[in-house]
């Protein structure tokens, strides 16, 4: 691994528009952006089917036994048929993302990439928060839901996003002990909150300021 890559790990709520921001410091960064292409690797290794991943993706307890896999997600090469299990699952995609943090600088999404990149030189995580109203508001836009429905939809997520990675890294998702920055978006708003959280990884990193600046955001996440 070059000793000169750059592991950004964001952790996120639910409408806080941490996945902008992720984006963005990639762009900023020049780094390789992982989300849900981190799904397209795992798969790829592993013989199961993207859409397999997708289904069981930051859950926990999302399989039990081989009863509740269906063949037809399942590649002709995969060699862990008649051995599988939640933690092969998890596995899989903690490889992928190993290798990918060996191959260059990278931003990954979630995921537990903070644990699983634990002991990667240059890494630095982030976890980005937003005030509920404001999160409610982007869900409900952005689902063509009701105030009432985006709230409960926000529980629910969150509720199964924390659990997957309590379980799996023995830590508090959310808790601050667990990342290097914190940050509150809707106090700053998402451009200039990727503005500082790119100046403090600059200043972490001790690395001269990037020539591309973030850019407008994509629809949020």
């Amino acid at each position: 691994m070059d000793e000169q890559n750059i592991i950004i790990n964001v952790g996120r709520q639910i409408g806080s528009g941490g996945r902008v921001i992720a984006r963005q410091l990639a762009e900023c960064f020049d780094c390789t952006f992982y989300d849900r292409e981190l799904l397209n690797l795992a798969a790829r290794e592993s013989g199961f089917s993207e859409r397999f991943f997708e289904q069981n993706d930051e859950r926990k307890g999302f399989l039990r036994s081989l009863s509740h896999v269906h063949v037809p997600l399942m590649g002709e090469n995969n060699y862990y048929k008649n051995n599988f299990s939640q933690e092969s699952l998890y596995q899989f995609q903690s490889d992928a993302i190993r290798r990918a943090a060996e191959a260059g600088s990278c931003v990954f999404v979630g995921r537990t990439a903070d644990y699983v990149l634990r002991d990667f030189p240059n890494v630095v995580n982030i976890f980005v928060t937003a005030r509920l109203e404001q999160r409610v508001e982007r869900v409900a836009r952005r689902h063509g839901l009701n105030a009432a429905a985006a709230r409960k939809y926000i529980e629910s997520h969150e509720d199964a996003r924390s659990s997957y990675y309590n379980y799996y890294t023995g830590k508090r998702w959310g808790q601050a002990e667990s990342y290097d920055l914190c940050i509150n978006s809707s106090l700053l708003g998402i451009e200039a909150s990727a503005r500082l959280v790119a100046e403090f990884i600059r200043q972490r990193m001790a690395r001269p300021a990037a020539t591309a600046a973030p850019t407008a955001p994509e629809p949020l996440r």
